[in-house]
């Protein structure tokens, strides 16, 4: 059973579709956008598959233990979890970002993925009676390139993530759980628009060497690439998928 953090739309979704449509049951974990995590549960469900949303703020301790309680209780242990909290809120320039901006983001981003890297620890390692597993965190490109001009509270975010993705598959990786991360690019976002940045005149993937934004799916074959046993040999990676970027 793979748990899924998402929206509903995009990245998430089309991992949670990817996951079913290779025979695993999936659980989406939602916030903000209960119609939309729904739909893809039907959707899942019509794959053949078993699913369920389960709402819950992943940065609350919690919510996190809820959310894996529910999973694991009604489609069974937890193989692979994918942390895809990578929204940073709207964009501000350095001198224009609040301390609540901030503390959002960081809650956002970096809190929600260490909270469910921990709860997955706790039900996948082999010493707690787990069978091991794989977590992939979704963070951004940002973390490399740093997200100048609009970003750079969530491109330092990302860069975080990163390091508790490596830190933690060394950890982890005695307890039969590999730790790994895809880092996107500009990617349609499900809505008609792209992750890219906003109040440009240029479109976001101008200085994209692929020419254009990514599709979600591209990025799911990613992430399902690092949670798959293709990958058994890999942890903690940052794949990137952004173009050439």
């Amino acid at each position: 059973m793979i748990i899924v953090t998402a929206d509903g739309l995009g990245i998430g979704a089309a991992v949670a579709q990817r996951a079913a449509g290779l025979g695993h049951s999936v659980c989406v974990g939602y916030l903000h956008h209960r119609r939309r995590a729904d739909a893809l549960v039907r959707t899942v469900r019509d794959a053949g598959r078993q699913a369920l949303a389960v709402r819950a703020d992943t940065s609350e301790e919690c919510d996190v233990e809820r959310l894996f309680d529910t999973a694991t209780a009604t489609l069974g242990p937890v193989t692979g979890v994918v942390n895809h909290a990578c929204a940073t809120g709207l964009p501000a320039r350095i001198g224009d970002l609040s301390i609540e901006q901030a503390d959002a983001a960081y809650r956002s981003v970096l809190r929600s993925v260490l909270l469910c890297t921990r709860e997955a620890a706790h039900r996948m390692s082999v010493s707690r009676g787990g069978a091991g597993g794989a977590v992939v965190n979704v963070s951004s490109l940002d973390a490399r390139t740093g997200g100048g001009f609009l970003s750079v509270h969530g491109a330092a975010l990302h860069a975080a993530v990163h390091a508790h993705t490596r830190g933690a598959a060394q950890e982890l990786a005695a307890e039969g759980i590999r730790v790994n991360a895809v880092a996107p690019g500009v990617i349609e976002n499900g809505r008609g628009g792209t992750g890219g940045a906003s109040g440009s005149a240029c479109p976001p993937w101008h200085d994209v060497p692929l020419g254009r934004a990514g599709k979600p799916g591209e990025v799911a074959e990613a992430v399902w690439f690092l949670l798959s046993d293709a990958s058994s040999y890999t942890t903690g990676a940052v794949l990137e998928v952004g173009g050439g970027r």
